[in-house]
């Protein structure tokens, strides 16, 4: 047996790999000498002197201001001088000011919860407490947030965005140097955000020499770190290897791989990752091998390390299955160098669907003494990868794993498994299993708890809220008042207030304060049910509990006046009560001004200064879609076109609604221009929905067939989505009575022609239908015969329609040929045909009997003029 030797890993670079150090080594002896950094450092000073900081560039255009109406919002805003004392007029402004203020206890006739609002508080909220102590408070909690949140979690998004732009500006090197002069020690967290800033510039390229430049930038960085004394390690040079394999870079890879291997020697197994990724990258059958005798021969102490790395790398690759099984016989999982990359060779395991192995590496961890914890995590990372695979089978499959190999599933798993049901929205089945969980002894955290409530929420599973409450109580819970916001928020959906009440009593029975938040979401149902007495009921009992209301009660309250007098006298109340004017009360008096026609004043929201920059495209847009929705297009299209000029983009809510609303013939472009600002695929497909039946009213043929094409590309793998879309687009032409079948058919020829798809059978069934309105009993012959050109067998609710299609177009004779070939035995199928009878053969009869009447009188009348 030969002597021990590691395996050939990372050989001399080829000749190219030479000379690319070659080159590298001529730029460096350019600076190099003293005199060279002295002219470098003083042509870096100058050109630093020299970069033009603009001062910043306004994000919008203002509004052209207009005048407002007799009373002016704008002075409102500021002073809340607005009179709104009208004797005449009951307002619910007044209502909310005394409940806010504790002036008044109105009487509201609530029979259902009369005893859960008796007793109100008659002290105003605010009496004793100042806007200078109130501006004090939040600025101590501003100060506080920063100083736990801001300054914590955003200081290396913020270092890195700095690092990013003055690369971009000054170049990597020139930006090292810089925090140099600035009197900052450069550490690993300046070099990673600047290879970081390399790899994006790099991956963003196709072009050779600007790859080549960042390679070099890359080598100089590394030469740097070597220099400094700092160790490349993987977190370092892994996402360059990475990029170098990706991009097929072979040569470039040897180069820099020689030089992480002599700045680090006990990064070698890691760096024969890799190299084996690269080998299979570039399909090199026989470097593969090599590498694989190699290792095989191979008898040092990290012979496993270097087993692991090429088996990570091999089980990335399906098209390696022979070489992966030949590891696997001799893999060792016992020693592992951690459980990450354990957990990965599971998760490697079922994706390849080898469950041999995965239960033969199952057991002998057990055997080894590994924890329980750890193997059900390894069966819960294979079980979960398997392709093809329907979360229920995971699930099984889970189980039966477990059950082979004599062991119990933890709770934490078990909650791995629940929370997998909720994040795919399985929210009946994340509830069984949870139930399911009880039953083996354990107990489900609140915080799997709230992730059933968050998934009923978001898949419009309301009623199940119930069997949660259920689930909190029979296990023994302890629920916060975050819990209760879910349960509450969902008993709301449900519109049983009853319920919501009774869960708040509960809270006050387990010493739970009730929050703001859940205080809205009751007065939010009640707005949603237009109960405005029961909505300002809730405001009273928020009173009672000593719960003040924020800025969303305040939008609430502001978004279901009637009126602009009680708007700003709500929006008066909020300033005085101290509470911070936010985006969405802006948006709430924007939308709530449109809609009691007051326009004038909602585009002053957006011109009174109280918007911060940062929000103020997102306000304008919300003033689009506002005027927009309510009748005003005109002025709504002049915003947008200012929001176009400021460099800025219009929000994809705002887009829907000016798609929607722009109903008149020759604004095709500027639809189509909306369409192309909306990035979110959800919104698109909205977007282009509305579009497509704009272009069906408007015979705009060409069009709706591109965009059905792109309907198809972003559907491709869902071809039912893109053929409900289809169904919808005839539905439209049918709904609007057309008078020919001239766009009906062309748009039928090009989804079978251009766009390549069958038309289904509800397509033809509209055309059908369409053929009726249009009185074209030709084409109604030629749609029967698609059925069959379209592998649409003819079954018995076509005939149905066929024969009500003959009906109505007068074609007696055929209609009989077809109402032969419908079994009549059914008693509905039989009524369907006679109701058929007596709407067009009695009609057709009646006619021609007011015809054939009609006749004989004129002939009467012709006979007695002829004798007089």
């Amino acid at each position: 047996m030969p002597p021990a030797k590691k395996p050939q890993l990372l050989r001399s670079a080829t000749s190219a790999a030479s000379n690319l150090l070659k080159s590298f080594q001529s730029k460096t002896t350019t600076t190099s000498t003293s005199a060279a950094v002295k002219e470098e450092d003083i042509l870096l000073k100058s050109y630093i002197s020299s970069i033009n900081i603009s001062p910043k560039k306004k994000l919008t255009k203002p509004l052209k201001k207009k005048n407002l109406t007799e009373i002016t919002f704008r002075s409102s805003l500021y002073s809340g001088a607005f009179d709104v004392e009208d004797e005449s007029s009951r307002s619910i402004a007044d209502d909310i000011t005394s409940i806010l203020c504790g002036e008044t206890d109105h009487d509201y006739q609530d029979t259902s919860y009369g005893e859960v609002f008796e007793n109100v508080l008659h002290n105003p909220w605010f009496s004793s407490f100042s806007s200078n102590r109130i501006y004090s408070c939040l600025k101590e909690i501003s100060k506080e947030r920063k100083e736990k949140w801001v300054h914590r979690k955003n200081q290396d998004v913020r270092f890195n965005q700095l690092v990013k732009m003055c690369g971009n500006k000054l170049g990597v090197v020139d930006t090292l140097k810089i925090f140099g002069k600035l009197g900052r020690e450069t550490g690993m967290k300046e070099y990673k955000a600047l290879f970081a800033l390399i790899m994006e510039g790099a991956r963003e390229t196709d072009d050779p020499e600007v790859q080549s430049n960042h390679n070099w930038m890359a080598y100089q960085l590394f030469q740097t770190m070597k220099e400094m004394g700092f160790p490349i390690e993987e977190e370092v040079y892994g996402p360059f290897l990475k990029y170098l394999t990706d991009e097929h870079m072979d040569q470039e890879f040897y180069f820099f791989s020689d030089i992480f291997k002599h700045g680090n020697p006990a990064s070698l197994p890691r760096l024969a990752y890799y190299e084996m990724l690269l080998c299979i990258r570039l399909n090199n059958e026989d470097k593969i091998n090599q590498l694989i005798y190699d290792y095989s021969i191979y008898d040092g102490e990290d012979k496993h390390s270097f087993q692991e790395s090429y088996l990570l790398a091999l089980c990335e690759s399906d098209c390696r299955r022979r070489e992966l099984l030949i590891l696997l016989e001799t893999c060792d999982v016992t020693k592992a160098s951690s459980e990450e990359r354990l957990s990965d060779i599971f998760k490697s395991l079922g994706m390849l669907s080898l469950e041999a192995y995965a239960e033969k590496f199952l057991v002998e961890l057990k055997t080894s003494g590994a924890e329980l914890a750890t193997l059900t995590n390894y069966i819960y990372d294979y079980a979960t990868n398997i392709p093809n695979f329907t979360v229920e089978d995971a699930v099984s499959k889970f189980k039966q794993l477990h059950s082979e190999i004599g062991m119990k599933p933890t709770s934490t798993q078990y909650e791995k498994l629940i929370r997998l049901y909720c994040k795919l929205l399985k929210v009946h089945m994340a509830i069984d299993l949870a139930d399911e969980i009880f039953d083996v002894g354990y107990t489900v955290s609140l915080e799997t708890i709230h992730a059933l409530l968050d998934a009923c929420m978001e898949s419009y599973e309301y009623n199940m809220v119930h069997r949660i409450y259920s689930i909190i109580r029979c296990q023994g819970l302890q629920p916060t008042s975050e819990t209760f916001r879910g349960l509450i928020s969902l008993t709301v959906k449900l519109k049983d207030f009853n319920g919501a009440y009774d869960m708040l009593r509960e809270m006050a029975e387990m010493n739970i304060a009730p929050t703001i938040n859940i205080y809205n979401s009751i007065m939010a149902g009640y707005f949603r049910e237009k109960n405005i007495h029961s909505a300002l009921a809730v405001l009273k009992q928020m009173g009672k509990a000593g719960v003040k209301p924020n800025s969303s009660t305040f939008s609430y309250l502001i978004s279901n006046c009637s009126s602009e007098e009680e708007i700003v006298k709500i929006f008066d109340e909020m300033k005085q009560s101290g509470v911070l004017v936010t985006k969405h009360v802006l948006m709430a008096l924007i939308n709530a001004f449109a809609a009691c026609g007051a326009f004038e004043n909602a585009k002053q929201v957006v011109l009174d200064g109280l918007i911060p920059v940062k929000n103020l495209n997102e306000m304008r847009s919300v003033l689009v879609s506002a005027l927009a929705s309510h009748g005003q297009l005109s002025d709504a299209l002049t915003i947008y076109e200012e929001i176009k000029q400021a460099g800025c983009s219009l929000e994809p809510k705002a887009a829907l609604a000016l798609i929607e609303h722009i109903k008149s013939e020759g604004q095709l472009d500027r639809l189509l221009q909306l369409l192309e600002k909306l990035q979110d695929q959800d919104y698109w497909i909205d977007g282009c929905y509305r579009v497509l039946m704009y272009c069906v009213h408007h015979n705009h043929l060409s069009s709706a067939v591109d965009l059905l094409k792109k309907i198809k590309n972003n559907f491709a793998d869902d071809e039912v989505a893109a053929e409900n879309i289809l169904d919808e687009v005839f539905f439209e032409f049918v709904n609007q009575k057309p008078k020919d079948m001239q766009f009906g058919l062309e748009l039928l020829r090009a989804i079978k022609e251009e766009i390549g798809l069958r038309p289904s059978r509800k397509v033809l069934d509209f055309l059908l239908d369409a053929c009726v309105s249009a009185d074209d009993l030709k084409t109604a012959f030629f749609i029967w015969k698609e059925y069959q050109m379209a592998g649409l067998p003819y079954n018995i609710l076509s005939f149905l329609r066929m024969y009500r299609t003959l009906l109505a177009l007068g074609d007696v004779k055929s209609a009989e040929e077809i109402v032969k070939k419908i079994p009549q035995d059914d008693l509905h199928i039989s009524y369907v045909i006679s109701s058929f009878q007596d709407t067009y053969l009695r009609a057709d009869l009646l006619e021609k009997s007011i015809k054939k009447s009609t006749k004989k009188n004129k002939q009467k009348k012709k006979s007695k003029a002829t004798k007089a």
